[in-house]
């Protein structure tokens, strides 16, 4: 019965590869040539001082959907750190207290679209957009946290 589990196992893991292979990296799969996940990108790599793989993804809606993003807050990139789905330009600070506190029931963050001030979204001059970063996993969605 072990090596049935172990098999299992195996074969789940190699269905999601590009999750599995996150454990120690942070991977990004974002929507090609996209410039504001380049920037958000490199904020997450100073933040969190490792190394970055980021993944121009055409299939990126199907990634989204394995990781178990919600489509109706779906964005430009969909990061994997620890285990944990980030989709969109969620805050450092939200990300940090997310995997810090691993809440029960939570899978992931997302900031739905591109609100202009959010990570990654500076534009000088610009008026800061509100917005909320989404909470989402096995006990649903619910807001976490609002900017």
């Amino acid at each position: 019965m072990k090596l049935r589990h172990r098999i299992a196992a195996a074969v789940f893991l190699l269905g999601l590869p590009s999750i599995a292979s996150a454990a120690n990296d942070v991977l990004v799969h974002r929507d090609p040539g996209c410039g504001c996940c380049e920037k958000w990108s490199q904020m997450i790599r100073a933040k969190f001082g490792r190394s970055i793989v980021v993944r121009d993804d055409r299939a990126r809606a199907e990634f989204r959907r394995r990781a178990g993003v919600p489509a109706t807050v779906a964005s430009c990139h969909t990061a994997i750190i620890d285990g944990q789905v980030f989709e969109g330009h969620v805050p450092v600070a939200d990300m940090q207290r997310l995997l810090r506190t691993r809440p029960a029931g939570i899978r992931g963050l997302a900031v739905a679209g591109m609100p202009i001030g959010s990570d990654g979204m500076e534009a000088p001059g610009a008026h800061r957009q509100p917005y909320d970063v989404i909470a989402f996993g096995p006990a649903g969605t619910r807001v976490f946290a609002r900017h």
